[in-house]
């Protein structure tokens, strides 16, 4: 009887255990949807970390940062994720080392082409430019093009027109000129004069996802498209559903990579179908998109997304990606590599 006695009382210790919430491990908790939240990446490619050195990754670091730091304050002080989402984009748009802006690549003739978008994930509003060499800004000319136009996307001369009668600053296309994109284009043509597989290391668009006070989603990405690209060729930057989506009832995402294959597989939308009609989680659609759809298609890139509670999701195929975040109350966490 004693031993019986016994035998229950440790019984009833080991499910009072198991249930107190105290024991359970940490994946089993439920995730506290932050106030606000910001993710950014400024591009994916295949980069050898041995030939990026500490003082190069620093600067890098550093630029995510107060572009994270940015759009982080706009959204402390309660502004849109549009907002946010656009301040911290131009942010990097204005800076050399992204392929974005004044950083942009250049074309096969020599002249930098510019794409962005930007999606309202209140609205499912969205807004477009392509191929543009005189706006300083494109992200905020996508965002002109879905507040002050009954259209989507603006290309080319059309699209710069808009953007001048809209205020916004034009640029000669000389602002877009950097030495390094310079060297990276004649490096291409000669490789290409002698038929050789095009080795350029790729220089990824940027983008950003937001997640506002008010539960709002927004998602925007800006690009100098491919290097030596030819024909008035588009990527998937500029296309509502491949390269940028947002929707408040399930996700944002802003895509980076080789974006032919980023438009065929409707990638961004893709995510967000997957969650919605699936049930899948923000991490695992991602995931699956990217490490396993495009991985199999030989297809490199990745992309920075965020669901509707704040979850946050960067998974990216290639050796590196820049990214970061930033969420209420904490510090930018920014990395590039794999072990970062």
């Amino acid at each position: 009887m004693e031993k019986w006695l016994l035998y229950s009382v440790v019984l009833l210790l080991v499910v009072f255990i198991s249930c107190d919430p105290q024991t359970q491990s940490t994946s089993e908790k439920p995730v506290i949807k932050p106030e606000w939240a910001i993710v950014m990446h400024g591009g994916a490619g295949n980069i050898n970390p041995a030939d990026f050195t500490p003082e190069k990754e620093k600067v890098y670091k550093e630029k995510l940062s107060e572009a994270l730091g940015t759009g982080g304050n706009i959204l402390k002080n309660g502004g849109t994720s549009l907002d946010a989402v656009e301040a911290a984009i131009r942010v990097l748009e204005d800076s050399p080392l992204f392929n974005a802006g004044k950083g942009a690549v250049f074309n096969a003739d020599g002249i930098n082409e510019l794409d962005a978008s930007v999606m309202d994930g209140k609205t499912l509003g969205a807004g477009a430019v392509a191929n543009v060499r005189t706006i300083k800004n494109p992200i905020s000319a996508a965002r002109k093009v879905m507040e002050n136009s009954p259209h989507v996307l603006l290309i080319k001369e059309g699209a710069e027109k808009f953007a001048e009668e809209q205020g916004l600053e034009m640029v000669d296309p000389s602002y877009f000129f950097t030495q390094e994109r310079w060297d990276a284009l004649q490096k291409a043509r000669q490789r290409e004069r002698e038929q050789k597989p095009d080795e350029t290391k790729k220089s990824g668009t940027v983008g950003a996802v937001a997640l506002d006070k008010s539960g709002n989603l927004a998602a925007g990405t800006s690009t100098g498209g491919m290097t030596n690209k030819k024909y008035g060729r588009v990527g998937d930057s500029p296309i509502i559903g491949a390269g940028t989506y947002a929707n408040n009832a399930t996700c944002g995402v802003s895509a980076t990579g080789h974006g032919e294959y980023f438009i065929k597989n409707v990638v961004a939308y893709d995510i967000s179908a997957r969650i919605q009609y699936l049930g899948e989680s923000l991490d695992s659609a991602a995931n699956y998109i990217v490490n396993n759809k495009l991985k199999a298609q030989n297809a490199s890139g990745g992309l920075v997304a965020m669901d509707k509670n704040g979850n946050i999701s960067m998974p990216f195929n290639s050796t590196a990606m820049f990214r970061g975040y930033l969420k209420a109350g904490e510090e930018p966490r920014v990395f590039i590599f794999y072990e970062n």
